[in-house]
């Protein structure tokens, strides 16, 4: 069997010189659904060529097919891709339910460039879902800013993944960011253990950061957390003095860029240093992320985390879960 041909359309006209998904141009893009495709698609291309080259092998346990094996257990589409015979290795036959939780609160709408917070968030949930999806998981979503606005319970079943990825096309109508009454609503519905997602800007108290993860935490689930953030706000690199308005509460704000922006990082460090501190003394996969950082490289993460949080409970002897491939 030959090598799948490269896809046309879309998936070519989106990579960058470096081989990553330019996301200025994915999101061009209109279909959601499209738009996650031509990620996990370039993905499993990439994890082939350098600098990914065995990280596929490494993450998913494969050993190379050799006389005797069942072939039952053969991955055909990795053949496909590599024309090699590789095994896969399962350590468990329970598939996975994940839960995505999107921050849909009035600040994901900012945006300095051609696509906003809320869209990158929605795309990166999309990513993730397709890929989740693909391989038999099941997919569950909740947005939310101060309360629940919508949730979809897990599945993994025809046409599931389309309502999903309409869901994910919806625009942030919420108010103000609290994570607290979603955050413990969400853990009280939750009552399997699976993987949750968070996806969120996180432009919220710190202060209670720590007690509203940890309403996810306590229910034995493993949490991944994104932080999404706009290259402007991690950089306040305005040059001129403007009026600044606050999206959540609409108050205005003279503010000299220059002038500000040393006590703007100042805070910025310090909100993001808790953020991390927090997460480690959890035991949440943190991620920050830029608006313009290739989703290529968020799916490669979400993987990498994945792969190292299987080797520790390994090392501490804890339950053994099925491997996400």
């Amino acid at each position: 069997m030959k090598s799948k041909p490269a896809p046309s359309g879309p998936e070519v006209s989106t990579r960058s010189s470096d081989g990553m998904i330019d996301p200025v141009s994915l999101m061009r893009i209109k279909s959601m659904e499209l738009r996650a495709k031509v990620v996990v698609e370039g993905f499993w291309k990439g994890i082939h060529r350098s600098p990914y080259h065995g990280f596929s092998v490494e993450f998913t346990e494969y050993r190379q097919y050799t006389f005797g094996d069942d072939p039952r257990y053969i991955d055909w589409r990795l053949y496909a891709r590599s024309d090699r015979l590789y095994i896969k290795k399962f350590e468990d036959e329970t598939n996975l339910r994940c839960h995505l939780l999107i921050d849909h609160s009035r600040s994901m709408g900012y945006g300095s460039g051609s696509y906003t917070k809320s869209q990158y968030a929605g795309t990166l949930a999309a990513t993730l879902a397709y890929f989740l999806f693909t391989q038999g998981d099941a997919v569950g979503l909740a947005t939310f800013d101060d309360q629940i606005r919508q949730y979809m319970l897990p599945r993994n079943r025809p046409g599931y993944l389309r309502r999903l990825m309409l869901a994910l096309e919806a625009c942030p109508e919420g108010g103000s960011t609290d994570l607290g009454p979603p955050l413990q609503r969400i853990a009280q519905m939750l009552t399997k253990r699976g993987l949750v997602v968070l996806i969120s800007d996180l432009l919220t108290s710190i202060d209670r950061l720590e007690p509203d993860l940890g309403y996810l935490c306590a229910g034995g689930h493993d949490v991944v957390l994104f932080h999404v953030l706009d290259p402007a706000e991690l950089n306040f690199d305005f040059d001129s003095p403007a009026l600044f308005r606050d999206i959540e509460t609409g108050r205005d704000m003279y503010v000299d860029p220059p002038a500000a922006q040393e006590g703007y990082k100042n805070m910025l460090d310090e909100h993001l240093a808790k953020t991390r501190s927090t997460c480690q003394s959890l035991g949440i996969d943190y991620h920050l992320f830029a608006t313009n950082r290739p989703f290529d490289l968020a799916l490669l993460d979400f993987l990498q985390g994945r792969m190292h949080r299987r080797k520790r409970v390994r090392r501490a002897g804890g339950p053994k879960v099925r491997s996400v491939t």
